[in-house]
């Protein structure tokens, strides 16, 4: 998170976490050491972060400068397992959301694996 404080955004959207997705991250947060790095397939170089309260997709040939990061999660008083989580999205690049879809399911696919391996 100390890394996004010091990278200026290039735009800010209100986005929000889909509920299996959200379920899956809070998982990993109570069970799995974090931070994790997932390599992202066919993207040489960048990667997913998952943090305790951040999702970075950051390139990780320039020192994990931030591409995107989910911040700001309305979970506070979050009474449905089932709806989707309020959230931030910070585009820290102009081509930023190419990564977007790529991200997420890459980072599902390694937190389900790692949490079914125990």
């Amino acid at each position: 998170m100390s890394r996004l404080d010091e990278v200026p955004y290039y735009a800010r959207r209100a986005d929000r976490l889909d509920a299996p997705l959200y379920n899956l991250w809070r998982r990993a947060r109570l069970h799995l050491r974090l931070p994790i790095r997932i390599p992202l397939p066919e993207q040489a170089g960048v990667v997913m972060i998952v943090e305790a309260r951040a999702l970075i997709c950051a390139n990780a040939r320039q020192n994990d400068l931030p591409i995107l990061a989910w911040v700001e999660f309305e979970d506070r008083h979050r009474t449905a397992l089932h709806t989707p989580v309020p959230c931030k999205l910070n585009y820290y690049h102009f081509a930023a959301s190419r990564y977007r879809a790529r991200a997420l399911t890459a980072m599902a696919e390694e937190l389900e694996r790692r949490l079914r391996a125990g």
